[in-house]
């Protein structure tokens, strides 16, 4: 294989394990924040959730199973059958039954996309130990390092954003990932908006930042360690 051409594939794919880590960061953190039941719990005490809806909070945490489950099953249609009002019922009418089959959908495609980076990363690390032996513990840091940065720099991007203007944000987000205007629901009177405030998608994000950005950190430590370890060497 000609020299320039092994240079060039070598480029590319250290620059899409790069491009991968924060994709597989995010995608890994979205999962845990969506089948995290604190989150469920923490949303429903902070908007008081049970006087808005007249479902108690045991009921509440059942349907926040529910939804976890459905995320994570091949169940079509969401069914959230609890006592609400002392009657137990069916609390979604049709509309929001088939945005959350939309949802499903988007969530499950998010679910893939982390399970498919895994695979991928975990490969192209175990191939790097197959080719470069021992020298690829340092080779391998500085990529780690470099797709550390690259995912602090996005996710501090998306923190601020969300921070300026979560409304505009979360807008764009349903424009661009719904094809229809089945997520058009009206909060006064649908109970899907009333148990899941706009507040609580956007403790999610924070949550999703937040967690992300301690993950790059992280991995940004031996980059920071070996300029620590030259400047010492300067000095």
């Amino acid at each position: 294989m000609p020299y320039r051409l092994k240079l060039f594939l070598k480029i590319l794919l250290a620059s899409i394990f790069i491009v991968c880590i924060p994709i597989f960061l995010v995608t890994s953190n979205v999962r845990w924040v969506i089948d995290t039941p604190l989150l469920y719990s923490y949303g429903f005490d902070k908007y008081d959730t049970a006087v808005q809806t007249g479902i108690e909070r045991d009921e509440l945490i059942r349907a926040g199973k529910l939804f976890r489950d459905y995320f994570n099953n091949e169940q079509d249609i969401l069914e959230v059958r609890v006592v609400q009002n002392g009657v137990l019922r069916n609390i979604y009418n049709a509309k929001e039954i088939a945005h959350m089959v939309d949802v499903k959908n988007l969530v499950q495609g998010v679910f893939n996309v982390q399970t498919y980076l895994g695979i991928f990363l975990v490969a192209f690390v175990s191939l790097g130990f197959l080719i470069y032996r021992a020298t690829w513990l340092r080779i391998l840091g500085e990529l780690i390092a470099l797709g550390g940065m690259l995912t602090l720099a996005l996710v501090i991007l998306i923190g601020l954003l969300s921070l300026i203007g979560f409304d505009k944000l979360f807008l764009v987000f349903h424009i661009i990932s719904f094809d229809n205007n089945l997520w058009q629901l009206d909060p006064r009177k649908d109970m899907l908006l009333i148990m899941f405030p706009q507040g609580f998608f956007f403790d999610a994000t924070i949550w999703i930042v937040g967690s992300t950005v301690v993950q790059a950190v992280i991995l940004c430590l031996y980059k920071c360690w070996i300029w620590t370890k030259k400047l010492r060497l300067k000095i």
